[in-house]
């Protein structure tokens, strides 16, 4: 393959950097996507990860909480870190990576887990959890439209298959897996006309069990 993308929730870069390392060295991945790194910029490994091949770094990071990045061995360009529903939460960097065939448009997204309690009137994080994929929907599907291949990697924090969970029936009331985020992830797929493809659902023989969320495909 000419490109190649990995995607990771590292739930804490400096403390999982030794896996990370062992990860780049055991594969031969243009690019890294992570989230939860859990560090301010100026504390990120930066020099650790040039040392592994990534010389190329997009990061937005905050103390203790979220934190995205993307690392590239190949040059990276028009970096942009959304900001969403008027907090600095450090959820979204995009950038724009050059292949060698054409540019590729690779975002790196943590949406919010959306705390315990599957009522967005009791819950305030799960409320806010719908009005960020309210919010991305619309936005995803333009740049999905904007002239690029664009590939989304992250951890979305919904399962949106009865097949992603071991029943189905028991934790329809489970966030995560609820009917509510179930519909607003596949109205996102739809993408307003843009579509978007499962990528692993796509091409990894169904008899695999894989966990993966979904990328579009010029």
């Amino acid at each position: 393959m000419p490109f190649t993308v990995a995607t990771w929730n590292v739930n804490s870069v400096r403390k999982r950097l030794d896996h990370v390392a062992r990860f780049a060295a055991a594969t031969t991945i243009d690019v890294l996507c992570l989230q939860e790194t859990k560090v301010i910029n100026d504390l990120f490994p930066c020099d650790a990860f040039t040392g592994m091949g990534f010389s190329y770094q997009a990061i937005a990071g905050m103390k203790g909480y979220n934190g995205v990045a993307i690392l590239s061995r190949r040059p990276l360009s028009d970096v942009r870190v959304e900001r969403w529903l008027d907090k600095d939460d450090c959820r979204h960097i995009h950038a724009r990576v050059e292949t060698g065939t054409g540019p590729v448009e690779v975002h790196s997204l943590y949406v919010p887990a959306g705390g315990d309690d599957p009522d967005p009137e009791a819950n305030p994080k799960f409320a806010y959890k719908l009005a960020f994929l309210d919010a991305l929907a619309p936005f995803l599907a333009e740049r999905a439209l904007g002239g690029l291949p664009v590939v989304l990697t992250g951890d979305l924090n919904v399962a949106p298959l009865e097949t992603d969970v071991w029943s189905h029936e028991r934790l329809k009331r489970v966030i995560t897996h609820t009917p509510i985020e179930r519909d607003r992830l596949k109205a996102m797929m739809a993408g307003d006309g843009a579509g978007w493809t499962d990528a692993l659902r796509r091409f990894v023989p169904p008899d695999e069990k894989v966990f993966t969320w979904w990328s579009y495909r010029a």
